[in-house]
Order: C-alpha cells, then sequence, then structure tokens
C-alpha cells in the first residue's frame, strides 16, 4: 500500500495546518506499518501565483523541516521537493491530455481564485494545475490519499482521469482513495470560528496560531479565542462555534475524544480553565516542534533526509513513466 500527499510552500504554517494535514500523516505513518509514504513539498503548485524567488526558496526548507519537526520519520517516509522529480510535470501534460476545459472550469477552487487574478490576468496554470495534482498522486500507484473537504473535488477528479486513461491505454494506474481524518479535517480562526483558520485570510494575529509564534503568544491567542457567553462546554458548530472549535483543537492534540474532554469540565462554570488547559496543551505541542525545527534548519541533515527521498522518489517515477510513455506510444524503443 502507498500513500502520498503533499503541501504548497506558499504561507506560514498554523495550528490547523498541523492539525488538518501533517498531525494526520503522522499518525498514519505509526498505523500503517507496511505502507509506503511518498510526501513532498508541492513547489510547482506555489508559481500558479507570483512568487518571491528566495522567499520560495526558504519556505520550501522551513516547511520540509516542519514536516520532520511535527513528527515524520524519514526511515519510514520519503520525503522530497516535487521540482526535483521532473516526472511530475511530464506527468502532469499527459494528465492534462487526458481531462477535458470543462473539468477544470468546474473545479470550486479555480472558480475562486481566478477572481483573485482577473486584475493581473489569470495564470494558465492555475487552470491546469489539478491535472498535476493528479499526476502528482498517480505517479507513484497511490493506494490513498489524505485530503481536506476542500481536495475531495479533485480526488475525484484524479480518480476521473485515471479510470479514463486505463479504458484509453490499458490498466495503467491504480485508482486512489480518499483517507479524511475523523477529527481536526479544519481548525477554524480563533476570532471567526465561522472560517477557516488562515493568516492570509485573517485580518488579526489573535486568529491564527503560527508553528514558529513566540510560544507566550501562543498561549495568549487561546486564552483570547472568541467563545460566547453561555460559559457551558459542549459540542454544537453551529450555535457554539468558538468553543466546538477549541474542543476540537484539545481533542486533536491529546488524542482525546471530544466527549470525554466534555465530561472533564462539565462542573466549570467558566471557559477559564479550559483556555488555561488547553494554551498550556497547544504551547508545549509547539515548543516541541519548534525545538527540533531549530536543529534541522542549522544541520546539514535536512538536505541528506531530502536527497534520500528524491533518489527513491526519482527511481519509482522513472519507472512508472517508461510504462505511461510506452502505452501512449511516445518512448523510442532501441
Amino acid at each position: 500500500m502507498r500513500l502520498v500527499s503533499g503541501i504548497k510552500p506558499t504561507g506560514d504554517l498554523t495550528l490547523g495546518n498541523y492539525i488538518g494535514a501533517i498531525k494526520q500523516f503522522v499518525n498514519l505513518q505509526n498505523e500503517l506499518k507496511d505502507a509506503e509514504f511518498f510526501i513532498f513539498v508541492a513547489d510547482l503548485h506555489a508559481i500558479t501565483t507570483p512568487q518571491d524567488k528566495q522567499q520560495l526558496k526558504k519556505r520550501v526548507r522551513d516547511i520540509a523541516a516542519m514536516y520532520i519537526a511535527c513528527g515524520l520519520d524519514p526511515n519510514r517516509v520519503n520525503l522530497f521537493i516535487q521540482s526535483e522529480v521532473l516526472e511530475h510535470p511530464l506527468l502532469g501534460y499527459i494528465m492534462e491530455s487526458t481531462a477535458y476545459i470543462g473539468e477544470m472550469e468546474r473545479m470550486t477552487q479555480y472558480k475562486e481564485k481566478k477572481q483573485k487574478q482577473l486584475k493581473d490576468g489569470v495564470r494558465t496554470s492555475l487552470l491546469t494545475y489539478p491535472a498535476l495534482m493528479a499526476a502528482d498522486i498517480l505517479l507513484y500507484d497511490a493506494d490513498i490519499v489524505p485530503v481536506g473537504d476542500d481536495q475531495v473535488q479533485h480526488l475525484e477528479l484524479t480518480r476521473t482521469l485515471a479510470e479514463r486513461f486505463n479504458s484509453l491505454y490499458g490498466e495503467t494506474f491504480v485508482v486512489p482513495k480518499a483517507y479524511t481524518p475523523k477529527v481536526g479535517a479544519r481548525i477554524k480562526s480563533l476570532q471567526e470560528p465561522t472560517k477557516k483558520m488562515s493568516k492570509s485570510e485573517s485580518e488579526s494575529e489573535k486568529a491564527y496560531i503560527l508553528l514558529l509564534d513566540n510560544i507566550n503568544q501562543i498561549k495568549n491567542k487561546i486564552r483570547s479565542a472568541v467563545t460566547d457567553n453561555e460559559a457551558k462546554i459542549y459540542f454544537d458548530e453551529k450555535n457554539k462555534p468558538g468553543i466546538s472549535n477549541l474542543l476540537t483543537i484539545y481533542a486533536s492534540l491529546t488524542d482525546s475524544s471530544i466527549e470525554d474532554i466534555v465530561k472533564k469540565y462539565e462542573n466549570e462554570t467558566s471557559y477559564q480553565k479550559f483556555k488555561e488547559d488547553l494554551a498550556e496543551i497547544v504551547g508545549s505541542t509547539i515548543e516541541k516542534i519548534q525545538t527540533r525545527y531549530y536543529e534541522l534548519i542549522k544541520s546539514n541533515e535536512l538536505d541528506e533526509i531530502l536527497n534520500q527521498g528524491r533518489e527513491k522518489a526519482q527511481f519509482i517515477a522513472k519507472r512508472k513513466m517508461t510504462k505511461v510513455l510506452n502505452r501512449i506510444g511516445l518512448l523510442r524503443q532501441k
């Protein structure tokens, strides 16, 4: 069994990224002892919008270091940088040639992001990047792909393209299945808990927690998180979105059930004790991550890990592309 996933180096990682994505990779790594993991930094996906080259280089390394600092084991996971395996864009073009424009235009993220680019012009890659995303997955014959709610549509397109290619040219790709985390799939803003936690979409710094924030600052953000006036702790996303979000964070970081947490605080007459405990949990978790991150970013260990991951990814990718090119008649035989 193989699992494939990636993350774009286009922003600072938040607590939401950790709970919603990276921690799920770590959990799967520990649960699926016999599975192979291919986790990559999706730098090619980053350039659908203009990027400062020095900032992009830094963020690629930062995110790779964060993956490991958050608990990914380089001995279990092949961690690499997408652009260093050129089979990704090659298969991406073949997936573009398998997909239809209508399928691309139906992508919700394309419709949303297109509006932001209208002023300066919409880049072609914004329309076609789901084909590259499909290539990222199909290149390694992924059996399962961890996805958030906003990526389910892209995975469905990947499945469609795999089935279409297989129908046209013969069995070539594994048709992957989605893995959606049960808890922590989407952490919300600490100030506007009906919206997702995002630095780029938040007006206040108190709305999000960055994994490289000062620890005292992190604790204060939890203490000042928006809740409600009822002062009773229970899960109700519609009527109590703030406290429900905090319960999700608590459950995700402690591997506890929300029911057990609610029971623990059932006699509290205010949110103070709950928030203080959660502040310590979040602060302690992120402090450990930061310690490991700074060790990696200042050493040669990170490059050694990325080189090793690249070599394994290239081996698998080249073998797969030979098969794909043969299937469609593009590979000249000696």
